[in-house]
Protein backbone atom coordinates (compact mmCIF):
# COMPACT_ATOMS: atom_id res chain seq x y z
CA UNK A 1 0.00 0.00 0.00
CA UNK A 2 2.71 2.24 0.82
CA UNK A 3 4.06 1.82 -3.09
CA UNK A 4 0.80 2.58 -4.15
CA UNK A 5 1.36 5.95 -1.93
CA UNK A 6 4.15 6.94 -3.84
CA UNK A 7 3.50 6.37 -6.95
CA UNK A 8 0.45 8.48 -6.38
CA UNK A 9 2.52 10.89 -4.84
CA UNK A 10 5.29 11.30 -6.61
CA UNK A 11 4.51 11.06 -10.11
CA UNK A 12 3.40 14.18 -12.21
CA UNK A 13 1.17 11.60 -14.32
CA UNK A 14 -0.41 9.39 -11.73
CA UNK A 15 -0.90 5.92 -12.67
CA UNK A 16 -3.98 3.93 -12.25
CA UNK A 17 -3.74 1.54 -9.95
CA UNK A 18 -5.54 -1.87 -9.79
CA UNK A 19 -5.38 -4.75 -6.80
CA UNK A 20 -5.46 -8.39 -7.45
CA UNK A 21 -6.21 -10.50 -4.80
CA UNK A 22 -7.41 -14.11 -4.02
CA UNK A 23 -11.55 -14.97 -3.75
CA UNK A 24 -12.24 -15.16 -0.05
CA UNK A 25 -8.88 -13.13 0.82
CA UNK A 26 -8.21 -10.54 3.03
CA UNK A 27 -6.50 -8.41 0.83
CA UNK A 28 -9.88 -6.94 -0.04
CA UNK A 29 -10.39 -5.65 3.65
CA UNK A 30 -6.42 -4.35 3.30
CA UNK A 31 -7.47 -2.41 -0.19
CA UNK A 32 -10.07 -0.98 1.54
CA UNK A 33 -8.43 0.12 4.63
CA UNK A 34 -5.56 1.78 2.94
CA UNK A 35 -7.43 4.55 1.53
CA UNK A 36 -5.83 4.24 -1.92
CA UNK A 37 -7.97 5.14 -4.85
CA UNK A 38 -7.99 1.91 -6.91
CA UNK A 39 -9.00 2.32 -10.08
CA UNK A 40 -10.16 -1.42 -9.91
CA UNK A 41 -10.25 -4.21 -7.54
CA UNK A 42 -10.68 -7.74 -9.13
CA UNK A 43 -10.66 -11.70 -7.42
CA UNK A 44 -9.11 -14.74 -8.89
CA UNK A 45 -9.31 -18.40 -7.85
CA UNK A 46 -6.27 -19.76 -5.66
CA UNK A 47 -5.07 -22.21 -3.53
CA UNK A 48 -2.01 -23.77 -1.66
CA UNK A 49 -0.17 -26.56 -3.62
CA UNK A 50 2.34 -26.81 -0.60
CA UNK A 51 1.73 -28.02 3.11
CA UNK A 52 -1.23 -29.69 2.39
CA UNK A 53 -3.47 -32.93 1.85
CA UNK A 54 -3.18 -34.62 -1.56
CA UNK A 55 -7.25 -33.57 -1.95
CA UNK A 56 -6.61 -30.11 -0.96
CA UNK A 57 -3.67 -30.01 -3.47
CA UNK A 58 -6.05 -30.99 -6.43
CA UNK A 59 -8.64 -28.57 -5.64
CA UNK A 60 -5.67 -25.85 -5.56
CA UNK A 61 -4.56 -26.73 -8.81
CA UNK A 62 -8.03 -26.59 -10.39
CA UNK A 63 -8.53 -23.38 -8.95
CA UNK A 64 -5.08 -21.71 -10.06
CA UNK A 65 -6.10 -23.05 -13.16
CA UNK A 66 -9.62 -20.99 -13.51
CA UNK A 67 -7.97 -18.45 -11.55
CA UNK A 68 -5.32 -17.92 -14.63
CA UNK A 69 -8.07 -17.78 -16.82
CA UNK A 70 -9.77 -14.95 -15.05
CA UNK A 71 -6.49 -13.24 -14.71
CA UNK A 72 -6.27 -13.17 -18.32
CA UNK A 73 -9.74 -11.30 -18.48
CA UNK A 74 -8.61 -9.17 -16.32
CA UNK A 75 -5.10 -8.32 -18.01
CA UNK A 76 -6.48 -8.14 -21.16
CA UNK A 77 -8.81 -5.48 -20.33
CA UNK A 78 -7.15 -3.28 -17.86
CA UNK A 79 -3.47 -3.74 -19.80
CA UNK A 80 -1.26 -2.98 -17.12
CA UNK A 81 2.23 -1.55 -17.75
CA UNK A 82 3.85 -3.73 -14.74
CA UNK A 83 2.45 -5.78 -12.17
CA UNK A 84 3.50 -6.07 -8.69
CA UNK A 85 3.72 -9.32 -6.92
CA UNK A 86 4.53 -9.93 -3.46
CA UNK A 87 3.90 -13.77 -2.38
CA UNK A 88 0.87 -15.44 -1.86
CA UNK A 89 -0.88 -17.72 -3.90
CA UNK A 90 -3.21 -15.45 -5.56
CA UNK A 91 -0.02 -13.91 -7.43
CA UNK A 92 0.83 -17.64 -9.54
CA UNK A 93 -2.51 -17.46 -11.99
CA UNK A 94 -1.27 -13.47 -12.21
CA UNK A 95 2.37 -13.90 -12.87
CA UNK A 96 1.44 -16.64 -15.42
CA UNK A 97 -1.10 -14.83 -17.68
CA UNK A 98 1.23 -11.65 -17.31
CA UNK A 99 3.63 -14.05 -18.91
CA UNK A 100 1.60 -15.43 -22.07
CA UNK A 101 0.49 -11.63 -22.39
CA UNK A 102 4.36 -9.89 -21.95
CA UNK A 103 3.49 -7.72 -19.13
CA UNK A 104 6.60 -7.21 -17.19
CA UNK A 105 6.40 -8.29 -13.26
CA UNK A 106 8.29 -7.59 -10.31
CA UNK A 107 8.64 -9.09 -7.24
CA UNK A 108 8.96 -7.78 -3.49
CA UNK A 109 10.86 -9.62 -1.15
CA UNK A 110 9.14 -8.19 2.26
CA UNK A 111 10.89 -11.00 4.82
CA UNK A 112 14.31 -11.90 4.60
CA UNK A 113 14.38 -15.46 2.92
CA UNK A 114 11.90 -16.29 0.20
CA UNK A 115 8.63 -18.76 0.99
CA UNK A 116 7.61 -21.27 -1.60
CA UNK A 117 4.89 -18.84 -3.88
CA UNK A 118 8.58 -16.13 -4.01
CA UNK A 119 10.91 -19.24 -5.23
CA UNK A 120 8.18 -20.22 -8.19
CA UNK A 121 7.45 -16.80 -9.61
CA UNK A 122 10.44 -15.56 -9.58
CA UNK A 123 11.56 -16.99 -12.90
CA UNK A 124 8.45 -15.16 -14.33
CA UNK A 125 9.96 -11.95 -12.74
CA UNK A 126 12.02 -9.23 -15.14
CA UNK A 127 13.29 -7.69 -11.00
CA UNK A 128 12.99 -8.94 -7.35
CA UNK A 129 12.89 -5.74 -4.86
CA UNK A 130 14.64 -6.57 -1.47
CA UNK A 131 14.35 -5.28 2.22
CA UNK A 132 17.81 -6.19 3.36
CA UNK A 133 21.22 -7.09 0.67
CA UNK A 134 21.71 -10.54 2.26
CA UNK A 135 18.47 -11.91 0.37
CA UNK A 136 20.24 -11.37 -3.02
CA UNK A 137 21.82 -14.65 -2.47
CA UNK A 138 18.84 -16.14 -3.00
CA UNK A 139 18.65 -14.79 -6.23
CA UNK A 140 20.07 -14.75 -9.63
CA UNK A 141 22.62 -12.39 -10.06
CA UNK A 142 22.03 -9.17 -10.71
CA UNK A 143 18.04 -9.80 -10.34
CA UNK A 144 17.50 -8.36 -7.32
CA UNK A 145 17.86 -5.06 -5.97
CA UNK A 146 17.74 -3.49 -2.41
CA UNK A 147 14.70 -0.93 -1.96
CA UNK A 148 14.52 -1.52 1.93
CA UNK A 149 10.73 -2.05 3.22
CA UNK A 150 7.82 0.57 1.46
CA UNK A 151 6.19 2.38 4.98
CA UNK A 152 3.47 4.22 5.61
CA UNK A 153 3.87 8.36 4.82
CA UNK A 154 2.34 8.43 9.09
CA UNK A 155 4.88 6.30 10.11
CA UNK A 156 7.48 8.97 8.26
CA UNK A 157 6.30 11.73 9.97
CA UNK A 158 5.74 10.69 13.73
CA UNK A 159 8.08 11.90 16.24
CA UNK A 160 8.74 11.06 19.69
CA UNK A 161 7.37 15.13 20.96
CA UNK A 162 3.69 14.69 19.27
CA UNK A 163 3.97 10.34 20.05
CA UNK A 164 4.12 11.34 24.02
CA UNK A 165 1.36 13.91 23.61
CA UNK A 166 -0.71 11.76 21.45
CA UNK A 167 -0.74 9.43 24.00
CA UNK A 168 -0.59 11.40 26.99
CA UNK A 169 2.86 10.06 28.03
CA UNK A 170 5.01 11.34 30.70
CA UNK A 171 8.24 12.14 29.02
CA UNK A 172 10.27 11.43 32.37
CA UNK A 173 9.01 7.56 32.29
CA UNK A 174 10.62 5.08 30.08
CA UNK A 175 8.22 3.88 27.47
CA UNK A 176 7.63 -0.32 26.64
CA UNK A 177 5.74 -0.57 23.43
CA UNK A 178 3.52 -3.94 22.85
CA UNK A 179 2.12 -5.12 19.83
CA UNK A 180 1.93 -8.33 17.79
CA UNK A 181 0.18 -7.18 14.31
CA UNK A 182 -3.10 -6.18 13.54
CA UNK A 183 -4.48 -9.47 14.81
CA UNK A 184 -2.41 -9.47 17.74
CA UNK A 185 -0.45 -12.24 19.26
CA UNK A 186 -2.12 -14.25 22.38
CA UNK A 187 1.25 -15.77 23.69
CA UNK A 188 2.95 -11.86 24.54
CA UNK A 189 -0.38 -10.30 25.22
CA UNK A 190 -0.60 -13.42 27.82
CA UNK A 191 2.83 -13.07 29.07
CA UNK A 192 2.39 -9.16 29.20
CA UNK A 193 -0.57 -9.33 31.52
CA UNK A 194 1.13 -11.79 33.67
CA UNK A 195 4.22 -9.22 34.75
CA UNK A 196 2.21 -5.74 34.30
CA UNK A 197 2.25 -5.45 37.57
CA UNK A 198 5.76 -5.52 38.06
CA UNK A 199 6.64 -3.63 34.78
CA UNK A 200 4.62 -0.57 36.26
CA UNK A 201 5.86 -0.75 39.79
CA UNK A 202 9.15 -0.31 38.63
CA UNK A 203 8.54 3.18 37.03
CA UNK A 204 7.93 1.69 33.26
CA UNK A 205 4.64 2.69 31.30
CA UNK A 206 3.05 0.78 28.62
CA UNK A 207 1.58 1.09 25.27
CA UNK A 208 -0.56 -2.21 24.50
CA UNK A 209 -1.88 -2.68 21.74
CA UNK A 210 -3.58 -6.69 21.96
CA UNK A 211 -4.75 -6.76 18.77
CA UNK A 212 -8.84 -7.17 17.89
CA UNK A 213 -9.09 -11.00 18.35
CA UNK A 214 -7.49 -10.82 21.57
CA UNK A 215 -8.54 -7.23 23.19
CA UNK A 216 -11.93 -8.63 25.49
CA UNK A 217 -9.40 -11.71 26.73
CA UNK A 218 -6.47 -9.35 27.20
CA UNK A 219 -8.63 -6.90 29.33
CA UNK A 220 -10.54 -9.21 31.61
CA UNK A 221 -7.04 -10.29 32.18
CA UNK A 222 -5.43 -7.01 33.17
CA UNK A 223 -8.51 -6.34 35.36
CA UNK A 224 -8.19 -3.15 37.06
CA UNK A 225 -4.72 -2.35 35.79
CA UNK A 226 -6.54 -1.49 32.57
CA UNK A 227 -7.33 2.03 34.36
CA UNK A 228 -3.73 2.38 35.43
CA UNK A 229 -2.46 5.77 34.12
CA UNK A 230 0.38 4.15 32.96
CA UNK A 231 -1.12 1.87 31.33
CA UNK A 232 -2.33 2.30 27.31
CA UNK A 233 -4.26 -0.36 25.94
CA UNK A 234 -5.90 -0.72 22.53
CA UNK A 235 -7.03 -3.17 20.15
CA UNK A 236 -5.90 -1.76 16.57
CA UNK A 237 -3.97 1.32 15.60
CA UNK A 238 -3.24 2.45 11.92
CA UNK A 239 -2.24 6.20 11.20
CA UNK A 240 -1.27 6.46 15.34
CA UNK A 241 0.84 3.54 15.05
CA UNK A 242 3.55 5.70 13.65
CA UNK A 243 3.49 8.13 16.94
CA UNK A 244 3.53 4.55 19.37
CA UNK A 245 7.28 3.87 17.69
CA UNK A 246 8.02 7.92 17.87
CA UNK A 247 7.31 7.75 21.68
CA UNK A 248 8.60 4.30 22.73
CA UNK A 249 11.80 3.50 24.30
CA UNK A 250 11.76 -0.23 23.83
CA UNK A 251 9.26 -2.94 21.69
CA UNK A 252 8.65 -6.12 22.54
CA UNK A 253 7.00 -7.88 19.30
CA UNK A 254 6.73 -10.17 16.92
CA UNK A 255 9.50 -10.09 13.75
CA UNK A 256 7.36 -9.75 10.81
CA UNK A 257 8.82 -8.14 7.99
CA UNK A 258 7.80 -4.84 8.44
CA UNK A 259 10.28 -4.86 11.99
CA UNK A 260 13.00 -5.39 9.71
CA UNK A 261 12.02 -1.41 8.98
CA UNK A 262 9.70 0.02 11.33
CA UNK A 263 12.29 -0.76 14.27
CA UNK A 264 15.35 0.83 12.48
CA UNK A 265 13.08 3.50 11.23
CA UNK A 266 12.99 4.74 14.75
CA UNK A 267 16.18 3.73 16.30
CA UNK A 268 13.48 1.34 18.56
CA UNK A 269 15.51 -1.44 20.49
CA UNK A 270 13.15 -4.72 20.05
CA UNK A 271 12.46 -7.60 22.04
CA UNK A 272 11.56 -9.93 19.56
CA UNK A 273 9.33 -13.05 20.13
CA UNK A 274 9.25 -14.65 16.76
CA UNK A 275 5.49 -16.34 15.92
CA UNK A 276 6.76 -20.49 16.21
CA UNK A 277 4.58 -21.48 13.46
CA UNK A 278 6.31 -19.05 10.77
CA UNK A 279 7.86 -21.92 9.34
CA UNK A 280 11.52 -19.54 9.84
CA UNK A 281 10.50 -16.99 8.30
CA UNK A 282 10.50 -14.59 11.40
CA UNK A 283 13.00 -15.89 13.68
CA UNK A 284 15.06 -15.10 10.36
CA UNK A 285 14.22 -11.81 10.63
CA UNK A 286 14.74 -11.11 14.39
CA UNK A 287 18.03 -13.20 13.95
CA UNK A 288 18.78 -10.49 11.27
CA UNK A 289 18.30 -7.44 13.99
CA UNK A 290 20.04 -9.48 17.18
CA UNK A 291 22.99 -10.16 15.15
CA UNK A 292 23.63 -6.29 14.30
CA UNK A 293 23.03 -5.59 18.13
CA UNK A 294 19.08 -3.89 17.17
CA UNK A 295 17.59 -6.24 19.37
CA UNK A 296 17.49 -9.48 21.67
CA UNK A 297 15.77 -12.70 20.25
CA UNK A 298 12.99 -13.88 23.27
CA UNK A 299 11.27 -17.08 21.97
CA UNK A 300 7.73 -17.80 22.49
CA UNK A 301 7.62 -20.83 25.00
CA UNK A 302 9.94 -17.99 27.12
CA UNK A 303 7.78 -14.90 27.07
CA UNK A 304 5.94 -15.64 30.50
CA UNK A 305 9.62 -17.04 32.25
CA UNK A 306 11.38 -14.14 30.96
CA UNK A 307 9.75 -11.66 29.93
CA UNK A 308 10.12 -9.21 32.81
CA UNK A 309 13.72 -9.42 33.52
CA UNK A 310 14.21 -8.83 29.97
CA UNK A 311 12.35 -5.55 29.97
CA UNK A 312 13.67 -4.77 33.52
CA UNK A 313 17.65 -5.77 32.12
CA UNK A 314 17.15 -3.40 28.85
CA UNK A 315 15.49 -0.45 30.35
CA UNK A 316 17.94 0.03 33.86
CA UNK A 317 20.94 0.31 31.49
CA UNK A 318 20.80 3.01 29.44
CA UNK A 319 24.29 2.87 28.03
CA UNK A 320 22.74 -0.44 26.48
CA UNK A 321 19.77 1.18 24.64
CA UNK A 322 21.79 3.82 23.59
CA UNK A 323 23.74 1.51 21.78
CA UNK A 324 21.44 -0.62 20.37
CA UNK A 325 19.15 2.89 19.58
CA UNK A 326 22.57 3.56 17.32
CA UNK A 327 22.52 0.17 15.48
CA UNK A 328 19.00 0.10 15.02
CA UNK A 329 19.37 3.18 13.64
CA UNK A 330 22.22 2.56 11.38
CA UNK A 331 19.64 -0.03 9.59
CA UNK A 332 17.32 2.35 8.71
CA UNK A 333 16.20 2.46 4.81
CA UNK A 334 13.23 5.08 4.94
CA UNK A 335 13.03 5.54 1.08
CA UNK A 336 11.20 2.20 0.23
CA UNK A 337 8.19 2.78 -0.89
CA UNK A 338 9.92 5.32 -3.35
CA UNK A 339 12.87 2.72 -4.04
CA UNK A 340 10.07 0.22 -5.07
CA UNK A 341 7.91 2.99 -7.09
CA UNK A 342 10.71 4.21 -9.08
CA UNK A 343 11.33 0.58 -9.74
CA UNK A 344 8.25 -0.16 -10.82
CA UNK A 345 8.46 2.87 -13.62
CA UNK A 346 11.81 1.76 -14.77
CA UNK A 347 10.31 -1.73 -15.48
CA UNK A 348 7.14 -0.16 -16.91
CA UNK A 349 8.52 1.80 -19.50
CA UNK A 350 10.57 -1.15 -20.91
Amino acid sequence: MATGQALLLADDEAPSLYFIGAVGGMERKLAAESGLAFAGYHDVLAGPVHGVNPIRVLFSLLKLSLGTVQSLVIQLRIRPKVILLTGGWANLPVALSARLLRIPTVIYLPDIEPGLTIKALQPFAQKIAITVAPSARFFPRDKSVVTGYPLLESRLCADKAQGIQHFGLEPDRKTLLVFGGSRGARNINVALGEHLQRLLDSGIQVIHITGELDWERSQRQVGTLAEHPHYHAYAYLHEEMGLAFAAADLALCRAGASTLAELPLFGLPGILAPYPYAWRYQKVNADYLADRGAAVRLNDEDLSEKLYQTVSDLMLDDARLKEMRAKSQALANPKGAQRLANLLREIGRG
